[in-house]
């Protein structure tokens, strides 16, 4: 992984590893965080408003089956990972909504932890989103 705010220069070799993960990205995405924001106009500060911090950026979304199955009080599901790929350079925090367009289809995530930084791209493991913490 890549250490916070280090510029790093890729080889030849790395952009062509960036590209051709970049090739594979069938979605879009837009990330919103929660955030305090002053109206200049009024001088009133709206606490936690969702302010899109990214919009319409390329990705994919990945989606595997763990092993792992969940006991509920009715019955036993399985359980799925859900992991979205984006440029490196793109910052998500955890908590975030990501809402994610691929396929036809548009669904809204939340970032559950911090994201894996590689030279290529960004791996940022996500939950359906259920709301706001």
């Amino acid at each position: 992984m890549l250490p916070e705010n280090q510029v790093v220069k890729l080889t030849a070799a790395q952009k062509a590893a960036r590209k051709a993960i970049e090739s594979t990205y069938s979605g879009v995405c837009t990330i919103i965080e929660r955030r305090d924001v002053r109206d200049e106009k009024t001088k009133i500060t709206r606490k936690n408003e969702e302010v899109p911090v990214v919009e319409n950026q390329p990705c994919k979304l990945s989606f595997e089956k763990l092993n792992a199955v969940v006991q509920t009080d009715t019955a036993a599901k399985q359980t799925q990972g859900t992991k979205l790929f984006i440029a490196p350079e793109i910052k998500v925090k955890p908590g975030s909504k990501i809402i994610v367009e691929q396929n036809g289809v548009t669904t809204e995530y939340s970032a559950s932890g911090v994201p894996a930084v590689y030279l290529s791209h960004a791996e940022i493991m996500l939950e359906l989103f259920e709301g706001w913490a």
